[in-house]
């Protein structure tokens, strides 16, 4: 099962009106680019899907259209994090009723959380559903970091096969990975988010790639995720140059607004975040469509020769 959390893994936007109530329509369409591009798996419902943002009945909505649009070809993995243990517990439950295939744990707090806490908070969701889970590691958002002995007491529980880690500040990535796996089980898989340095973990020996670009723009992200994947890191830093504009929007400005506003300018959604997120002005919007335009001229790049 922990198969299910290695290679490129695509998290959309979740579009929903100033109400929070889910666009599907818009959704599914998003979802449909990501099934057509051979990504690994989708993460719904994660940081950029505005979990955070969205009630229970419309994160189930939202489940539920990935669910039908998918019909089972990609494995779906849903956010499943949320303030209170109950809460993370129905919906977890919820998820898994509706025929996800994984779930995303992140510790969300309000009061920090320690380290014992959020352990049991795992424990909790882990032993609630059949599926297997994903601890996220995302300490830019919930302000929590993963202690190494967290990790190991973690990987304990049979059900959570994985980790989705963010870019260490010194980009050591593989002193990073032969660390943890030596304290790991053999079959726990290790990923990363931060895009702007995902393909260099991908060649370092990273599992997976959990990618904010992959769940707006899958094919030229599945071309980057592939070369890095075959150990080619002549073709990685070629292609990288096309992605550089963007990363360092993504950078300064946070991936979560730079997204929406790249999704509305390739008119896939015309929905903003939730406030009190404001959209982006018109100077750093124009930067956005600038480094879309940069990106779009690897369609008539050709593929690096074998």
């Amino acid at each position: 099962m922990s198969s299910r959390f290695h290679g490129l893994s695509a998290f959309p936007l979740t579009p929903a009106d100033e109400n929070g109530r889910v666009d599907v329509e818009a959704l599914s369409r998003l979802i449909e680019r990501l099934d057509a591009a051979g990504v690994d798996s989708i993460g719904l419902l994660g940081s950029t899907g505005s979990y955070a943002y969205l009630s229970r009945e419309e994160r189930l909505r939202a489940v539920q259209a990935a669910v039908e649009c998918l019909s089972g070809r990609r494995t779906l993995m849903v956010g499943a994090g949320a303030l209170r243990t109950d809460q993370s517990l129905a919906l977890a439950q919820d998820a898994e009723k509706a025929g996800a295939n994984a779930l995303l744990l992140a510790p969300v707090s309000y009061t920090p959380l320690t380290q014992e806490e959020a352990y049991h908070h795992f424990a909790a969701v882990a032993g609630s559903t059949a599926l297997p889970l994903c601890a996220y590691n995302n300490p830019s958002t919930t302000h929590f970091t993963f202690g190494e002995e967290l990790l190991v007491k973690l990987a304990y529980i049979p059900t959570i096969l994985s980790v989705k880690m963010p870019l260490p500040a010194d980009l050591h990535i593989k002193a990073e990975l032969e660390r943890l796996r030596s304290r790991l089980r053999d079959d726990f898989a290790i990923g990363y988010s931060g895009d702007w340095g995902c393909a260099d973990a991908v060649l370092q020996g990273a599992d997976s790639w959990y990618s904010v670009i992959g769940g707006l723009l899958p094919a030229p992200t599945q071309r980057l995720y592939t070369a890095a994947k075959a150990g080619d890191k002549a073709e990685v830093q070629r292609l990288q140059a096309f992605f550089d504009p963007l990363w360092t929007l993504y950078k300064s400005l946070g991936s979560y607004r730079v997204t929406y506003a790249a999704a509305n300018l390739l008119s896939l959604t015309h929905h903003q975040p939730p406030l009190p997120i404001m959209p982006l002005g018109v100077s750093d919007t124009q930067r956005v469509e600038e480094a879309l335009a940069k990106l779009a001229e690897l369609d008539a790049l050709p593929a690096a020769t074998p």
